[in-house]
């Protein structure tokens, strides 16, 4: 708490006086303290798999589960420079959300579906060329891990307008870090990075499915439960 308000009173400053690739690296300072902090206070292991799927180089769409605020620091660490479509309040969040405008978020009214929509795909193009990959939660919230929800098209829509890959990735961190709630668990959290999903020559229906497919397969073998990663 300590460092995202003192993070989030410097945000502003920062936003203004550090030239605009400068702003996640300073940014993930205090996400990487939050993680670190996370794991040595909670006894939680971390195991990711597929580190050499990243390439930065190629800008990407992003696909995550969404299951606690956990991954939306770590996502940030692994895959930046990175904007995160996110619902437009969170920016209004004092010191949090004076943070996240550093990082050029895509800041969405979720009860305009339609213009949502619009504005993922207009922005998200704009940030990919610009070399940022553009993170979507396509189930839209924070779900529990025994529960599931259908993943939207916003990811597909995008990566078929920009010509992007999609890159998928899941994880089970709401057995440790429980969305909406103060208290941490210990235990282990694998996160899985799935190969590139090209985009080139698919209908959006198309690219969606085989999204979809191999997140609800590898979110099936994930460890259920704070149990180790042995």
């Amino acid at each position: 708490m300590i460092s995202t308000i003192a993070f989030g009173a410097l945000a502003p400053i920062a936003t203004l006086l550090l030239p605009k690739n400068a702003r996640q690296p300073v940014l993930n300072l205090h996400n990487k303290g939050l993680l670190f902090i996370f794991r040595v206070a909670c006894g939680v292991k971390v195991e990711v798999v597929g580190l050499e799927n990243i390439n930065k180089a190629r800008p990407s769409v992003l696909v995550a589960n969404h299951q606690s605020e956990w991954e939306t620091y770590i996502l940030q660490v692994l895959f930046a420079p990175i904007s995160t479509v996110l619902k437009k309040e969170l920016l209004s969040v004092p010191f949090f959300g004076w943070g996240l405008r550093m990082v050029q978020p895509i800041a969405i009214d979720r009860s305009q579906r339609t213009n949502a929509l619009k504005q993922i795909i207009s922005q998200g193009k704009e940030r990919i060329e610009d070399g940022r990959s553009v993170l979507i939660f396509p189930e839209g919230t924070r779900i529990a891990p025994n529960e599931e929800q259908a993943f939207n098209k916003g990811a597909a829509m995008l990566a078929t307008s920009a010509n992007a890959p999609i890159l998928p990735v899941v994880h089970n961190a709401g057995y440790t870090w429980p969305g909406r709630r103060w208290r941490k668990f210990p235990g282990s959290i694998r996160v899985v990075i799935g190969p590139v999903i090209e985009s080139e020559g698919k209908k959006t229906s198309a690219l969606h499915e085989e999204m979809d497919t191999w997140m609800r397969a590898e979110m099936a073998k994930l460890p259920k439960g704070n149990n180790s990663l042995d």
